[in-house]
C-alpha cells in the first residue's frame, strides 16, 4: 500500500510511473515487467514482490525507501541494478531512526551521504500533489506502514514511539489526524489501547 502512494505521488507530479505489489494480478505485473524492460524513461516503483529473481536488463539507479526487512533484503533489492557487468548505483533513503540498520551491513560498501536540502518551490509540488492522493490510499498506506513496523522487533519493542513514528508518517502524507483502523486489526498487531491511534 506504500508501494501504490509513492506511485500515485509520482504520478500526480507527472511523471512516468508503473506500480508492482502482490496485490495486483499476476498478468498486470507481467505486462508491467515488459513495459518497463523496454521502456527507456519509465519510473517503476515495486515491492520486494521484484527483488528476486526478475531481470531488468538496463535499470542503473535503485532508490530504496525504508527499511528492509534484513541485510540480504537490502542485497536483494540492490540486486536490480548493476547487471551483467553493466554500472548500477543505489540510494537508500532512512529515517533518523531507521539508521541502526547500517550497523548491520558493515561489510558493505555504503557511504553516509548529509540530507539534502530541498527547494521551496518542489517541496510545494510535492504537497500539492500528495493533497491529490486519494484518502483512501493514504489511510491503507498508513495501516500497512503501521504493520510493517510493527513486526520488525528493534523498531516495535516501545510501541508507544511505534505509533508517534506511525503519526509522524500520517502527518507527512498531509493529514491533520492520523486514520482510524479497524478494532480488529489493532487487536491482531497488539497496539489496543495504545495513544495517539484511532480506532473504527
Amino acid at each position: 500500500m506504500v508501494t501504490r502512494l509513492v506511485a500515485d505521488l509520482l504520478g500526480e507530479l507527472n511523471l512516468n510511473v508503473r506500480e508492482i505489489h502482490s496485490r495486483k494480478p499476476k498478468s498486470y505485473r507481467t505486462r508491467v515487467y515488459d513495459e518497463f524492460r523496454k521502456s527507456k524513461g519509465l519510473i517503476l516503483v515495486t515491492s520486494d514482490v521484484s527483488a528476486r529473481g526478475v531481470d531488468y536488463p538496463d535499470v542503473t539507479l535503485v532508490v530504496q525507501v525504508g527499511l528492509p526487512a534484513d541485510r540480504e533484503q537490502y542485497i536483494h533489492r540492490l540486486g536490480r541494478t548493476g547487471r551483467r557487468g553493466k554500472e548500477g548505483q543505489g540510494i537508500r533513503l532512512l529515517a533518523p531512526w531507521e539508521e541502526f540498520f547500517l550497523a548491520t551491513a558493515k561489510d558493505l560498501p555504503i557511504g553516509k551521504a548529509p540530507v539534502p536540502s530541498v527547494d521551496p518551490d518542489t517541496k510545494k509540488k510535492v504537497e500539492r500533489a500528495l493533497s491529490n492522493v486519494e484518502m483512501k490510499n493514504k489511510e491503507a498506506a498508513y495501516q500497512a506502514w503501521l504493520g510493517y513496523y510493527n513486526s520488525n522487533k528493534k523498531v516495535a519493542k516501545d510501541k508507544y514511539r511505534l505509533v508517534e513514528l506511525a503519526n509522524e508518517f500520517s502527518r507527512c502524507m498531509g493529514l491533520d489526524s492520523p486514520p482510524a483502523i479497524p478494532k480488529l486489526v489493532l487487536g491482531k498487531m497488539g497496539l489496543k489501547n495504545i495513544p495517539g491511534l484511532r480506532s473504527k
